[in-house]
């Protein structure tokens, strides 16, 4: 259903890989409430994955770019506010990968190369879009910019190992950047920290079910789903925020809240 949320705005979404992406729900939204889009990714990315399909669906142009180069998010800026015809109003961070994770590389054993390639990919590439578009003064006055969270942030997750660390960083910049930003073009930067996500990514996760089903149990609300997490998106996308900056939003059912629910504790209590 549309409310045109987004009516004549114009916006970039990174990260669409497949349909149960967020970042691919968010470009969805953003269409069905009347934004014009570009599409962008790492060239890798846009060889696995279906995002062509998408951009027919969303009438949107896909501009590859590696989001670690800034020379290629420049470019990438330039093209798509001459696609858009004017300035960015939004911009959707969807971006995260940790070789770690991917090799099954514990948190002592952390390989440092790994380690700063996910940084790198998953914060520092935040920090080089923001500082781009400052630079290229491509963000309309008043603009959002939203990038994708998680609670590991500020609690241990012994599995999340060196991606914890990137999305404490990544907040970090959030903040940081966040401030510059809202001092000098009103722009918004916010995170939103996500449920456990049945995505392509997310599920690559070493036990990864199992705590998607821990999550479930204890958040009062269930675990928060791709396409609601697209909402949310859209409304941090929308005039409707105009003052919210700085932020980390949890979009997690309550979870990041809850102790020990009584399904979970029922549970427990059966075995």
């Amino acid at each position: 259903m549309s409310n045109n949320l987004l009516q004549g705005k114009r916006g970039i979404i990174t990260g669409a890989l497949d349909e149960n992406s967020i970042a691919w729900k968010v470009a969805e939204k953003a269409f069905e409430q009347g934004a014009k889009i570009v599409l962008t990714n790492a060239p890798i990315a846009l060889r696995m994955g279906k995002i062509n399909e998408l951009a027919a669906k969303t009438n949107s142009k896909v501009i590859p770019a590696d989001a670690t180069n800034v020379e290629e998010i420049n470019k990438m800026l330039i093209e798509s506010q001459e696609f858009l015809g004017g300035k960015i109003d939004f911009l959707l961070h969807s971006i995260a990968q940790s070789p770690n994770i991917r090799k099954n590389i514990g948190y002592p054993e952390l390989n440092y190369d790994y380690y700063d390639k996910t940084l790198d990919i998953s914060a520092l590439s935040l920090h080089k879009m923001l500082a781009a578009a400052y630079k290229l003064d491509a963000m309309s006055e008043g603009g959002s910019v939203v990038t994708l969270s998680y609670m590991a942030a500020q609690r241990t997750f012994s599995f999340y190992t060196d991606m914890a660390d990137a999305k404490a960083l990544l907040e970090s910049i959030v903040r940081s950047f966040g401030y510059h930003y809202g001092k000098h073009r009103k722009v918004r930067v916010n995170s939103v920290s996500q449920s456990p996500t049945k995505t392509t990514a997310g599920s690559g996760i070493k036990g990864f079910n199992t705590f998607y089903d821990f999550a479930q149990l204890n958040a009062p609300l269930g675990n928060a789903d791709a396409e609601s997490c697209a909402d949310y998106c859209i409304t941090l996308f929308s005039d409707l925020t105009k003052m919210v900056t700085m932020q980390n939003l949890m979009h997690d059912g309550g979870y990041s809240n809850t102790g020990a629910s009584s399904d979970l504790m029922d549970k427990f209590g059966e075995e």
